[in-house]
């Protein structure tokens, strides 16, 4: 059995993405905050077909992450991929120049990319090592490669985590387990000047499922749309 956990499960990438593996026989765990929405989402995969379970959690809240990918563990008889993009919240919304930057605006963002992901890694890698396979995906925008000094805060945050994945994929190298980066520079469904979407969210996902499938020796993978 086959399984993925998504923590930041929302409509938009998220959905595609758990549609991505779930067309492919792989059940489905939707971790984020908002359990009214993870129903929604659970009840639109199991309608095609996809099974798949809510499991709520705040990735603030590290213990309550923890628990809820055991919880989608013990359900689904393991993890086998782990995703994180919880992008929608992107922690605080204040407008913050480095010049303007307060050690409080970076620590928040800080906890909300880059602790919640070693936290849901840490809850995952040990049986993942044990089996000798896995993957971990970690997503970013566009300020973890091209940072703008509207977002200070955030970028450092995501450039961090960015980081960091590339230093774990540099750890697991040999051992079947997959890390990698993907950096989003991109706006998913929203028109740009010409009347297109700049990337839609099945696009995008195709790349989490290369990642895992075909190109397990990739550390980062962007897209530029």
């Amino acid at each position: 059995m086959t399984s993925i956990a998504i923590v930041g499960a929302g409509p938009q990438l998220g959905l595609a993405i758990a549609r991505t593996f779930g067309s492919q026989g792989y059940d489905v765990a939707l971790i984020s905050r908002n359990r009214t929405k993870l129903d929604d989402l659970v009840g639109t995969l199991t309608a095609e077909g996809i099974t798949a379970a809510a499991f709520s959690a705040d990735v603030l809240d590290r213990d309550a992450l923890t628990q809820a990918l055991k919880d989608a563990a013990a359900q689904f008889g393991g993890i086998d991929v782990l995703e994180y993009s919880p992008s929608a919240g992107l922690g605080t919304s204040a407008v913050t120049t480095p010049a303007g930057t307060e050690p409080a605006h970076v620590e928040h963002e800080i906890e909300f990319h880059l602790y919640g992901a070693i936290a849901a890694t840490k809850a995952v890698l040990p049986a993942m090592r044990e089996a000798g396979t896995g993957t971990l995906l970690f997503t970013t925008s566009a300020g973890s490669i091209n940072p703008q000094p509207a977002s200070a805060h955030i970028s450092t945050a995501m450039a961090a985590l960015r980081n960091w994945t590339i230093n774990l994929h540099k750890e697991l190298a040999d051992t079947g387990i997959q890390a990698a980066h993907i950096g989003l520079d991109a706006t998913i469904g929203t028109p740009t000047f010409y009347g297109q979407p700049q990337a839609t969210a099945g696009q995008l996902s195709l790349l989490y499922w290369d990642l895992h499938i075909t190109n397990r020796d990739q550390a980062e993978r962007i897209f530029r749309g």
